[in-house]
């Protein structure tokens, strides 16, 4: 099984915000997950990104890979990936 460190939609058309979330790279987006590990507010001007950086790094130390927005907001919140 292979671990994705990915996004997750939530919300309403033109109101949306996701959560950050560990999940089975096979699972649809809006699927079941493994855990999860943060929001992220897109709307918002303050807060926007709030991370466990402790359970990013044990997923990252496991094998799981980010997605490419999820490596962006990790680089924002100053969480080094590889």
């Amino acid at each position: 099984m292979s671990v994705k460190i990915r996004l997750k939609r939530f919300g309403t058309k033109k109101r949306v915000y996701y959560r950050v979330v560990a999940v089975d790279s096979r699972a649809p987006r809006d699927g079941r997950t493994l855990e999860e590990l943060g929001q992220y507010h897109p709307i918002e001007a303050e807060n926007q990104i709030t991370l466990d950086a402790e359970k990013i790094k044990a997923w990252i130390a496991k094998g799981a890979l980010p997605s490419q927005t999820v490596k962006k907001l990790l680089n924002k919140q100053n969480i080094s990936v590889k």
